[in-house]
């Protein structure tokens, strides 16, 4: 057995037979032989030699594909034609789109003598129908469709595949597949009985651009005159073991109830259960410790990125610091990292500005109710004294390659569907579910033509 492949082993004479039955197939060994052997005497550089195999692969693989098609082709008719119950009509040319290239191969046509239907019997034996791409195909553009514009998909097609596909064809298969997903394909079913004793939860949003076109069912409207862009928050949730450094994500484009349920849902896939204690961690937005309370009540803490609190303090740190600013913030810093929370908000107080100032010259006053507004969310010794995080910039640094990578790339504008769509597809491949996204589709994906 080589791989998974099991292998029969046959006299030279079988093989030489069957390879005469294919002289297109015969001629393609023959020249990879020749290759082996470097017949012409061309090949001294590896490099060579690795693209010669490559461009002759090629080639062999559409030659195999070709005469696949064209055996089964022959071998549905002849075992239709031998029920005696349908009639002959007229040749058909197939042609699809695979990793190797357009196949082509014509097949019989025939109608049923009892129902008077129209039967191809190669088209529905091989699954396919015209002007279809193969799920190998598909699979291949949706990978690169995922990453990179859909414009720039044929080039690398080109580039790695050697092939060519109609135009517009990268982002109806991309998105089509992005639409196809289901909650479970890009995270997982949730643990039974999860007992992971700490979580590590963060969320944060995200703008990305989103144009809307009217009613997509009215054909009367000239969507060009109803077109309106517009920024909307993707607010990314992760969660991970506190004894593992991998993250599973959801993105969502709906409200922060939509999220909350993202960040229980995630929990519920990394194990989740009546004892487990989540630390969760954002910035200032109360939507986000009001979902963490709501979602998971006395079995969360809800704790202020570090970072987000240092630049409050940063702010007040020139007014209350009196010429020694860096001195004053390195303090304060480490009096909240010491439990000492209500000594800097006395500090503060001492130095707040009179109620006549500006609020956006007060930052002294600024950083005082940023942190007397969230009391309980402050308490990073407990945090360290646990060798649990205090900063989310995990989450934050997960908004460039989950989120802003692929939608967020100059002069595009998402549907709002397609960006959802888009944003499950990239969650996907983050969470390491592409293979079984891929597996579970094989075997019921439809054929999916241009």
């Amino acid at each position: 057995m080589i791989g998974n492949i099991e292998t029969t082993i046959m006299q030279p004479t079988d093989l030489s037979a069957r390879l005469d039955r294919h002289p297109v197939i015969k001629a393609r060994m023959i020249r990879l032989l020749d290759l082996v052997d470097n017949v012409a005497g061309d090949l001294q550089r590896a490099d060579d030699a690795e693209q010669r195999a490559i461009d002759e692969l090629r080639d062999l693989g559409q030659e195999v594909l070709s005469g696949w098609a064209e055996k089964q082709a022959s071998q549905m008719a002849t075992r239709l034609e031998e029920s005696h119950n349908v009639v002959r009509q007229v040749k058909k040319k197939v042609h699809w789109y695979s990793t190797f290239g357009t196949i082509e191969v014509t097949e019989q046509t025939y109608l049923n003598k009892d129902d008077g239907k129209l039967q191809r019997p190669f088209s529905n034996s091989a699954d396919i129908q015209c002007r279809a791409y193969s799920v190998p195909l598909q699979r291949v553009v949706t990978d690169f469709g995922a990453d990179v514009p859909f414009a720039s998909v044929p080039t690398k097609l080109l580039e790695h595949y050697g092939i060519t596909l109609p135009k517009g064809a990268a982002a109806i298969i991309t998105e089509h597949h992005a639409n196809q997903l289901s909650k479970e394909d890009d995270i997982g079913a949730a643990v039974t009985g999860g007992t992971t004793d700490i979580l590590i939860a963060e969320l944060d949003g995200s703008m990305i651009p989103i144009v809307e076109t009217g009613d997509p069912e009215d054909a009367t409207v000239d969507k060009r005159k109803k077109r309106k862009t517009q920024w909307q928050e993707a607010k990314l949730s992760l969660v991970r073991s506190s004894e593992d450094a991998d993250p599973i994500f959801a993105v969502t484009l709906g409200d922060t109830k939509a999220a909350g349920d993202d960040i229980k849902r995630l929990a519920l896939a990394a194990g989740f259960g009546p004892t487990t204690q989540v630390h969760a961690l954002g910035d200032g937005a109360p939507w986000i410790a009001a979902q963490v309370e709501q979602q998971f009540g006395d079995q969360g803490n809800y704790l202020i990125d570090f970072y987000h609190l240092c630049e409050y303090l940063g702010d007040a740190a020139p007014v209350c610091g009196q010429g020694q600013s860096d001195d004053w913030l390195k303090k304060q810093k480490e009096r909240f990292k010491n439990g000492e929370m209500q000594v800097v908000v006395a500090e503060l107080e001492a130095s707040l500005e009179p109620e006549t100032v500006p609020d956006l010259q007060a930052p002294v006053r600024r950083c005082h109710r940023y942190i007397t507004n969230r009391p309980k969310q402050f308490n990073y010794k407990a945090a360290l004294d646990a060798k649990l995080p205090i900063g989310s910039g995990e989450v934050e640094s997960a908004h460039r390659y989950v989120i802003q990578k692929r939608l967020k790339l100059p002069g595009a504008w998402w549907l709002p569907k397609n960006a959802q769509a888009m944003l499950n597809l990239r969650t996907l491949r983050a969470n390491h579910r592409w293979d079984g996204y891929w597996k579970r589709i094989t075997q019921c994906l439809p054929s999916l033509a241009a």
